[in-house]
């Protein structure tokens, strides 16, 4: 079984690499909107796959909290904070803390989006 639980958090970015026609060269700012995917079997004690409430805080102590309302730029290992490139650091920052990760989502926008499963 799957279960998710989304999240959502504002930060500001600039795309260091693309050429200076491109609009995202220059700084921007984003409403992202994060799901995380945990696949498992449903505990027999609890009846959960995973309590909602562990997941909330393991995602606000790695991930919003470092990330909301922050200039992604100047967070290590996003020096290039493409949508890929923070799919990536947060599997990074959540695959040995959730067990069952499966996949995220994450999309800046309506119609546009990244699904990652760790690969």
């Amino acid at each position: 079984m799957q279960v998710f639980r989304s999240f959502r958090f504002h930060a500001a970015r600039h795309l260091p690499n693309l050429d200076d026609s491109h609009i995202c060269k220059k700084m921007h700012g984003h409403t992202f909107n994060l799901t995380i995917y945990v696949e498992g079997d449903i505990n027999k004690k609890d009846g959960f796959v995973i309590d909602f409430f562990e997941i909330d805080k393991i995602v606000n102590t790695n991930i919003i909290s470092i990330i909301d309302h922050q200039v992604l730029n100047n967070i290590p290992n996003l020096e290039n904070p493409t949508s890929e490139h923070l799919s990536k650091w947060i599997w990074k920052n959540l695959v040995n803390k959730i067990k069952g990760l499966y996949k995220i989502t994450l999309s800046e926008d309506h119609g546009t989006g990244i699904i990652y499963k760790g690969e």
